[in-house]
């Protein structure tokens, strides 16, 4: 299989990920890191042995054929527009876009330069998702009739030490989590036909509680509590809440109602996680995990071991070009996701339902047998 030579622009913190888990797949070798600050650029690629470069010296490097995504939200229409416009595949970190319009344009160039695109998240790849929607589409719980999806906190101004983005358009809880959730939705149960919501703001400012900006404030110019109503084309409604105003709470980050059983997922935010099934109220179990090489823990020990093979969709990417096949992360996925999000908020501002304007079809399986072709030593 022909190896691509992928460079990253952005060297933030998501990218320490990138290049770490990159080398246990097929089919992919990280070459270069660029990021506007030099000096980031040249930590991450010291660490990494890799190249550090300019943005456009990246660009137009030809050993480079994918580059990767990993700047700021509001960037990374310009960014990824300018990797396509180089004659490079592109991969995104979530969200692909901040608007169906610039969706719309990238699909656009892609398909004049004959080129793919790609978007986190590739959680959905894990385990224990893809056990999810083995048990599904086999019938394990019947027709899915609801369901539930809940990612609330306090926000994450107390920890992180420049959080200022997060609270203004283009950040929320919607477009930062909402792409694990919604993406994973709609790989188990298919496209979302409607959405309708209510969503604010419940506190002007935020407070940072770490770093060198410690005791400054932030505005907060963009909904931090949103509350929707999702329904799927095949029928499905879901009640999907998205809040940094929470000081805690006990709802289960998604559960699935079927005609015949309950399936409770666990944070599709990662890869693995107990999956349980109850067929009555007093009847629940946890599913023996399969064998999937997506869900061992590879991090951490003990109560903190966790599976994370992020990088698992560039590399499912890199294997459907040498295959001539649909890769699973998908820029139709992608931009439905975008589709659904904006859309939520558009409801929130307007106090209607809206109709999605897009569709997608729902990703291929990646059973265990898939997923293992994907790495270097499978399972």
């Amino acid at each position: 299989m022909q190896t691509l030579g992928v460079g990253i622009i952005g060297c933030g913190n998501i990218s320490t990920a990138y290049l770490t888990l990159a080398p246990m797949f097929r089919g992919l070798e990280v070459r270069a890191v660029a990021d506007v600050n030099p000096q980031a650029a040249a930590r991450q690629a010291e660490a990494f042995g890799v190249r550090a470069q300019s943005v456009d010296g990246l660009l137009g490097a030809d050993d480079i054929d994918v580059v990767v995504n990993l700047t700021i939200p509001d960037a990374h229409f310009a960014v990824t527009s300018a990797i396509l416009e180089a004659g490079k595949h592109a991969y995104s970190e979530k969200p692909l876009v901040l608007s169906l319009e610039q969706g719309e344009a990238l699909r656009s160039l892609a398909a004049a330069r004959g080129l793919r695109i790609g978007s986190a998240p590739d959680t959905f790849l894990g385990g224990t998702h893809q056990q999810a929607r083995h048990l599904i589409d086999s019938g394990a719980i019947g027709d899915v009739i609801a369901g539930t999806a809940h990612v609330m906190s306090r926000g994450m101004e107390a920890w992180h030490p420049n959080p200022g983005f997060f609270f203004q358009p283009g950040g929320g809880p919607v477009l930062d989590l909402g792409p694990y959730y919604i993406t994973n939705l709609v790989q188990l149960l298919g496209p979302v036909k409607r959405v309708a919501a209510l969503a604010n703001a419940s506190f002007p400012t935020r407070t940072i509680g770490s770093g060198d900006l410690k005791g400054q404030t932030v505005p907060v110019d963009t909904p931090t509590n949103i509350h929707a109503l999702l329904e799927f084309a095949g029928g499905a409604t879901i009640t999907f809440s998205a809040s940094w105003d929470v000081t805690a709470h006990r709802h289960p980050n998604m559960e699935l109602y079927g005609t015949d059983a309950s399936l409770y997922i666990p944070d599709p935010n990662f890869f693995g996680g107990p999956l349980e099934l109850a067929t009555a109220r007093d009847d629940v179990s946890t599913v023996e995990p399969w064998a999937h090489p997506f869900g061992v823990p590879n991090q951490g020990d003990g109560a903190t071991a966790q599976a994370n093979y992020r990088t698992a969709g560039l590399a499912d990417m890199a294997t459907a070009i040498a295959e001539d096949r649909p890769h699973r992360c998908s820029m139709d996925l992608a931009i439905h996701a975008v589709d659904v999000m904006t859309s939520i908020l558009r409801s929130g501002e307007t106090g209607s339902f809206v109709d999605i304007a897009t569709t997608c079809e729902r990703p291929a399986p990646l059973d265990p047998k898939a997923a293992n072709a994907l790495l270097k030593d499978p399972a």
